[in-house]
């Protein structure tokens, strides 16, 4: 889901056109983290809303008051009724039955109580929590009753300067953007990533450093696949036996590699890639074998 919506109703400076734009490159960027086409829809709510997802959005919408989002969401009588109505969009996008063509060879005709009792799954964001809350209050309550999603909350990337830091594309040392070059990124990591180090080298030897506060160690935690090798940084950082130099060199050696391998990829995510992934067609189900997918017939019926 692409909230290109969203964005252009909660920013009054930017167009619908524009947020489309956006929307489309980063759909690119995702398509380049090594998703399987067969098994992925990815959709812009301004090029997909409409049929099912739209009526599970109205439906919706009946079952929550003003109060409600007003206290979600901090709106007061002044917040434009597009943001308004913008959680129950985002809201449904939790049920199966807003995608009538992922499912069958033909899209389906209705929404099916067999196709609403299928689970979902939402990674996100924790300043998405509240519209998931929601989702999960109301769910019963439509016509045809979806489960309660499940959620996994994702951590927020550290910004270089460390906590209480924000990252921003205004300000280009306080992140590691995934168009940034080899050396660039050497420079930021060296020069603008908080260190938990002690002030010189006798000190950090005596002492030892603060691998909890340290961004570079932060980083690793993101990126380094062994936990084994992390738990071994993190007992020589705070020993003092690794300096800080050589904790921001493993960062560094770990983050070109990461990034140079994504922009190999991105430059392979041609317009054909993508539209193939935004065309609504059915798409391959594996599943857990304990929830097997329902067996939708031709007619777009649900076989007993």
């Amino acid at each position: 889901m692409l909230t290109d919506d969203e964005k252009a109703i909660f920013n009054d400076n930017l167009t619908c056109e524009e947020t489309m734009k956006y929307a489309m490159d980063n759909a690119k960027d995702i398509i380049a983290l090594g998703f399987d086409v067969k098994k992925t829809f990815i959709y812009s709510d301004l090029k997909y809303l409409g049929g099912h997802f739209l009526m599970n959005a109205w439906e919706f919408s009946k079952l929550v008051t003003f109060n409600q989002v007003r206290g979600a969401f901090g709106f007061n009588e002044s917040t434009n009724i597009g943001r308004a109505f913008f959680p129950s969009v985002q809201c449904v996008a939790a049920f199966a039955t807003s995608y009538p063509e992922i499912w069958a060879e033909e899209p389906l005709q209705d929404r099916l109580p067999s196709i609403a009792r299928i689970p979902c799954l939402i990674p996100m964001g924790i300043d998405q929590d509240p519209y998931f809350r929601l989702v999960r209050d109301n769910a019963h309550r439509m016509r045809n009753p979806s489960p309660k999603p499940a959620l996994i909350h994702s951590k927020f990337l550290t910004a270089l300067q460390g906590a209480g830091g924000k990252m921003s594309s205004s300000n280009p040392n306080s992140a590691i953007f995934m168009t940034d070059t080899p050396k660039q990124i050497k420079t930021k990591i060296n020069r603008h990533a908080f260190s938990g180090g002690q002030v010189n080298l006798e000190e950090h030897r005596r002492i030892g450093g603060n691998p909890d506060v340290d961004v570079s160690y932060i980083y690793l935690t993101y990126f380094e696949e062994s936990d084994e090798k992390l738990a071994e940084v993190y007992k020589n950082y705070r020993e003092g036996s690794l300096l800080t130099g050589e904790l921001k060199k493993m960062a560094i050696d770990l983050l070109q590699e990461y990034v140079q391998q994504f922009q190999t990829r991105r430059a392979a995510v041609t317009d054909q890639v993508l539209e193939e992934f935004m065309r609504p067609r059915k798409l391959e189900w594996g599943g857990n074998p304990r929830h097997p997918s329902p067996n939708v017939t031709e007619a777009g019926r649900v076989a007993n």
